[in-house]
């Protein structure tokens, strides 16, 4: 096997023939034997160095070699198994339940939100009426917040475990193929509801149990080493091990903790603003003015170091809309979304500082909820300022030269934007910090992107959790508390849907072999 790099213009069929001759000289074989020899796809990804191109990565075969296919090992019937309690339904509680029904062990799967469907009418009362459910948005209900944010399956990084399990998962339950090879796949909003949904129905045919509008009240461990978890209308389900799957905005789990006496630990997490830029700017800025419509909508991301404090954008959405992410009254948190076609004619990104305990000095009294309590702090403030839904937002230009802007630019944010001064409501920490970076991408990185058309939006602030529950390195369970498993974003270990999944697919492992 060999591999080889094969270009094609973008809008044109990738030419077999040229992946033949290619595979003849890589091989070393004779060009008599061009038709038989086989290649797979690995890897796509667009050059817009020069040229606008999609470069393949492609695997060769001589006639005689294995070509060996990837295989997801089978569901078995869990319906008499051993049950496991996994909380929370998103990439890292399903993915643990995909799981342990292929190791035979039940899933009951307990969720704080409504199903996938029910969850959207709740999102919708939110953007039209703001009105919150606490347990039902764009955080918590079925499928996790990743649901309704594009569904990027960005990570390519093989640390964690073998991502091919994820992605093939993935398309099993109804996701485009091309998630295998692109370099920056996606699923998109309108399309990850139903894999999330066909998720669940393979769980249940298979003898593990969904309960939704069952938000966790407590976790009690027993003498034998078992649990017992309470939900919020009083049932109580047990088993002998645990996987605690919540999101990164679960902040009554980190609460519940510390009043336990269960250690967890302030986490650095990164805060901002979100970003929004006609999409047709982004387009001309990526594809140096050379776009055409038959080109994938044209994204962006960056890293820079300010003031010793890493800015970067988080969560990049072309051709997305801005949505209200709140998760209670009194609260102002904005995320970004795209549907699988990206057609919008807005594309937002968050942009975000990060941000350590000894940055705050002054939330210290908090203890391990330090900066949980500075996140709240601050998304409090967005909200008071205009007393509703509606964001805080100064034109990109106006933020940095600290002057009010005189009027501002249509958005997709459906609750919509008030003029407010920005610079001065963010902390200075994070504003001061972005008055720097935005001057730099532009005129270093990307040129146009430093505009005044260009509208920031208060405030982005989940973008990780800002606690972390500690677990040993080796069995994946909690530092104190044997048989419980943190997990995924919510736990700190993992940054994203696949880096999630993963991360449940390795707890669920864990568990069965301290079962077995």
């Amino acid at each position: 096997m060999k591999e080889i790099e094969v270009t094609c213009k973008l809008g044109k069929e990738l030419p077999t023939d040229e992946i033949l001759t290619a595979a003849v000289k890589a091989l070393g074989v004779s060009p008599k034997m061009k038709q038989q020899i086989r290649y797979r796809i690995m890897r796509r990804s667009i050059d817009a160095r020069n040229d606008i191109l999609y470069r393949y990565r492609i695997e060769v075969y001589k006639p005689d070699e294995v070509m060996a296919e990837y295989v997801l090992e089978e569901y078995k019937d869990v319906s008499a198994a051993e049950p496991v309690v996994i909380i929370g339904a998103g990439p890292a509680g399903m993915f643990a339940a995909l799981r342990l029904l292929m190791h035979g062990l039940k899933p009951v799967i307990l969720e704080r939100g409504k199903d996938v469907h029910a969850r959207k009418f709740d999102m919708a009362k939110l953007s039209r009426e703001g009105v919150v459910n606490p347990d039902s948005n764009y955080c918590f209900g079925e499928g996790g917040a990743g649901t309704f944010s594009d569904g990027k399956l960005y990570t390519r990084s093989s640390k964690r475990g073998d991502i091919r399990e994820v992605l093939h998962q993935l398309v099993r339950f109804g996701a485009d193929e091309s998630i295998l090879i692109d370099a920056h796949p996606h699923i998109g909003s309108d399309k990850l509801p139903i894999v999330v949904e066909n998720i669940r129905k393979c769980i249940i045919e298979h003898g593990g149990e969904y309960h939704f509008d069952s938000r966790v009240t407590d976790i009690v461990r027993k003498g034998d080493g078992s649990f017992d978890v309470t939900v919020a209308d009083g049932s109580i389900y047990s088993s002998r091990k645990v996987i605690l799957a919540t999101g990164h905005s679960a902040r009554d789990i980190y609460e519940m903790f510390d009043r336990k006496g269960w250690e967890i630990q302030a986490k650095g997490f990164a805060l901002g603003v979100r970003v929004e830029h006609p999409q047709s700017l982004i387009n001309k800025i990526q594809y140096h003015g050379k776009y055409q419509p038959y080109m994938p909508t044209a994204e962006y991301s960056f890293v820079t170091q300010i003031e010793g404090r890493g800015v970067f954008s988080f969560c990049m959405c072309p051709g997305g809309i801005l949505v209200p992410a709140a998760t209670g009254e009194g609260e102002l948190v904005l995320n970004g979304m795209s549907n699988s076609q990206r057609n919008s004619k807005w594309a937002n990104s968050g942009v975000v500082v990060q941000i350590e305990p000894e940055d705050f000095p002054e939330y210290a009294q908090h203890g391990p909820l330090a900066l949980l309590q500075f996140q709240k702090d601050v998304e409090r403030k967005m909200f008071e300022y205009t007393g509703s839904l509606k964001a805080p937002a100064q034109r990109m230009m106006d933020f940095c030269r600290r002057i009010p802007s005189t009027g501002l630019p249509q958005t997709s944010y459906h609750p919509g934007a008030a003029n407010a001064p920005l610079h001065e409501l963010l902390p200075e920490h994070v504003s001061l910090r972005l008055k720097y970076a935005f001057p730099e991408i532009g005129n270093k990185k990307m040129h146009g992107y430093y505009t005044n058309d260009a509208l920031l939006l208060g405030v982005e602030s989940r973008t990780s959790s800002p606690v972390r529950i500690p677990r040993d390195n080796e069995t994946l369970e909690h530092v104190q508390v044997a048989g419980l498993y943190p997990c995924g974003e919510g736990a700190g270990y993992a940054g994203g849907i696949v880096s999630s999944a993963l991360d449940g697919i390795n707890c669920a492992a864990k568990v069965h072999q301290s079962l077995a």
